[in-house]
């Protein structure tokens, strides 16, 4: 162990029921460093994380600080031991002050001086460069000074390991350069933390070393100005570059579509950032990017899921305003959410009811559908895309991943939509009814259906897509089409263009 060690964790194992979520991985974090987490989702980090931070009780494996190892079996148990966390969303009291949001919970007795309190605060937030005042509402602050709030309180409370996750999501470039300054500077006075992050710039902005978790298991420990973008994205996602070369990605699709039947300019919503994009009838063109790269966040904007800001949109050469899904429903666009247990199924109504659902909203409360047409409609979806359940009225929480997948398919096929987007439509499936899906886009798409596809494999996009919006730290940054439609060159416009 180096002298400059400060936190080891070696060989730890979780497992959960039918599921080994880390296998034998290690981590090593210095005194004076920004070390990055990361991998894509399921890789580990969050429950590495909570294992660190005493939510989870690992399986197996050894955690030191300072060279004296330590067992961690509650939160509390990790803030005695100097780690502390803070979180994407803020765990302080937005109706307190700031000074009473540093010291909540530490006060001895039922007698609190507000005045020293105040002051301390004041001392802490000036030392760490805190745009805040101690006897201000902390939820007059900016999201960015509350994460500062929120990162001071760790620090005053003698923390030496502070773990960042997710931090920057809600912020804007100004707040992010605040919060770097506050973490260079806290890296100075000898804390050492882990970033967790989505943003590869900022990867390369402010941390010293990164280490990358794939599948539960450890890839590797590297510096990072030894780890070109481009390394680190394969490593990631589990191909090499050299490997990628030599892959055949089948047919190349060429386009050849006439009537643009969707375009959006500088469109925008509350968690995308504007973008232009347009697709035409019958092509099958998909966003890709690692987790957090904003391509969900872009197709909830043109589906209206989230708040739409602003932006000019076009259906078949028409200007129209989509601001709610139903808009978007009445234009022909159905949308399958990346979330289906979240936002797809009503998991305690029958797989005839959730067929229906769409169809019903559009056609309203006061048209509705007879229940002779409801059981047709599910017979004949039921049939036409295999959906095994054993009858129509089973409820459709009851069903498998892919038969659920299938029903929220036959939902807005029931609509019969023009433009049909399906985020993740494959996660969690067997590899059977993956192909049965990808076979049946490409069947709507020769009927004159368009589909835009996102999927967190390359490669069941690149089989299935003719053109892919490539997207980074939620901005566009490429679109490839023709005999750039590839996994490498994919992986290189992730990471910046590097060769």
């Amino acid at each position: 162990m180096q002298e400059d060690t400060l936190l080891q964790m070696r060989h730890i194992d979780k497992r959960f029921p039918g599921v080994r979520a880390l296998n034998d991985v290690d981590f090593t974090l210095r005194k004076g460093e920004i070390h990055a987490l990361m991998g894509e989702n399921g890789a580990g980090k969050s429950t590495l994380i909570k294992i660190l931070t005493g939510v989870y009780q690992m399986d197996g494996g050894e955690i030191s600080v300072e060279g004296e190892k330590v067992s961690i079996r509650s939160p509390q148990d990790a803030q005695n031991k100097g780690i502390s966390t803070v979180y994407q969303e803020i765990t302080l009291c937005p109706n307190l002050t700031v000074s009473e949001n540093m010291f909540i919970g530490r006060g001895k007795g039922a007698w609190v001086k507000h005045k020293a309190l105040e002051k301390r605060a004041d001392e802490i937030l000036t030392k760490l460069g805190i745009p805040a005042r101690s006897s201000q509402q902390l939820g007059s602050c900016s999201l960015a000074v509350q994460q500062m709030v929120a990162i001071a309180r760790a620090v005053d409370m003698n923390c030496k390991v502070l773990i960042l996750d997710e931090p920057t999501s809600s912020l804007d470039d100004k707040e992010v350069n605040m919060l770097f300054a506050l973490m260079r500077d806290l890296k100075s006075r000898g804390v050492g933390i882990i970033f967790v992050t989505h943003f590869l710039e900022q990867v390369y902005e402010v941390s010293d070393r990164i280490t990358v978790l794939r599948n539960g298991e450890l890839v590797g420990e590297y510096l990072t100005k030894d780890l070109p973008q481009v390394d680190l994205v394969a490593k990631m996602i589990g191909k090499e570059l050299d490997e990628l070369s030599d892959l055949s990605e089948g047919d190349v699709h060429e386009e050849n579509y006439n009537e643009v039947l969707y375009e959006a300019e500088n469109l925008s919503s509350s968690d995308a950032k504007p973008f232009d994009f347009s697709i035409r009838r019958g092509e099958v063109n998909g966003f890709t990017g690692l987790l957090g790269s904003g391509r969900s966040e872009s197709v909830r904007a043109i589906f209206g899921a989230d708040k739409v800001n602003g932006g000019n949109v076009k259906v078949k050469g028409q200007n129209v305003k989509i601001t709610h899904p139903i808009d978007a429903m009445k234009h022909g666009i159905g949308y399958l959410a990346e979330d289906r247990k979240r936002d797809g199924i009503i998991a305690e109504l029958s797989v005839r009811e959730n067929i229906i659902l769409a169809l019903q909203v559009m056609n309203g409360i006061f048209k509705p559908i007879s229940r002779s047409e409801q059981e047709a409609f599910a017979d004949e979806y039921i049939k036409a895309l295999n959906i095994k359940t054993a009858s129509r009225e089973t409820p459709v929480g009851s069903l498998s991943g892919g038969n659920q997948q299938k029903v929220i398919l036959a939902r807005w096929l029931l609509t019969h939509p023009d433009y049909l987007i399906l985020d993740e439509p494959t996660r969690g499936i067997d590899v059977g009814t993956k192909l049965e899906i990808q076979k049946l886009v490409l069947k709507l798409a020769e009927e004159g259906v368009s589909v835009t596809f996102i999927s967190s494999e390359v490669e069941e996009m690149l089989r299935t897509c003719s053109r892919l919006i490539v997207m980074r730290d939620r901005h566009v940054v490429g679109e490839l089409k023709g005999k750039d439609l590839n996994q490498a060159q994919v992986m290189k416009t992730i990471a910046g263009g590097e060769a």
